[in-house]
């Protein structure tokens, strides 16, 4: 490994400044960043103080705790959390429970699945204003928006549980 002469070390060190700085802007759920008021909306309040309680928890695959948490164990923990409801533990096994929903009629609370893989599914909580929070694989727990080109590419669909 060779060292990085100081000239260069001041330029490595603004450009990470730079690069956290525009990252942490993009991660950020705020109503700016996801171009919705999610936030505001009195039915998210629930949803909101789970989020705060599990974001930037790692994904880990089985995981369903602060230390690590999949996609739906994180979608089943955040109902029997807010609102005392059991939800299956799979994505398999929630992508059959409540009723199915068109998109222009997704509201907040409902469930939105992607196919991800040839057998690979996931799920999120949507919040509104094309915003959804889920347990992202290389992200952890985040809130991401459905118009984001990758998402809006493997979208399934939405059911409504409760």
């Amino acid at each position: 490994m060779h060292p990085i002469l100081p000239s260069k070390r001041l330029v490595v060190c603004s450009l990470c400044l730079t690069i956290a700085a525009l990252s942490g802007c993009a991660q950020s759920p705020t109503s700016q960043s996801t171009g919705g008021d999610y936030l505001a909306h009195p039915d998210n309040q629930r949803f909101i103080t789970q989020y705060d309680k599990w974001q930037g928890t790692p994904y880990r695959l089985g995981g369903n705790s602060l230390y690590g948490i999949d996609c739906s164990a994180f979608v089943q923990t955040v109902y029997q959390d807010a609102y005392g409801l059991a939800l299956p533990r799979t994505t398999a096994y929630q992508s059959k429970v409540g009723t199915k929903v068109a998109y222009q009629e997704a509201k907040s609370g409902d469930l939105v699945f992607f196919k991800t893989g040839r057998k690979t599914r996931h799920v999120g909580i949507y919040l509104g204003s094309n915003a959804f929070m889920h347990a992202s694989t290389s992200k952890g727990v985040i809130i991401s928006r459905l118009d984001n080109p990758y998402w809006a590419s493997v979208f399934w669909h939405f059911r409504t549980v409760n």
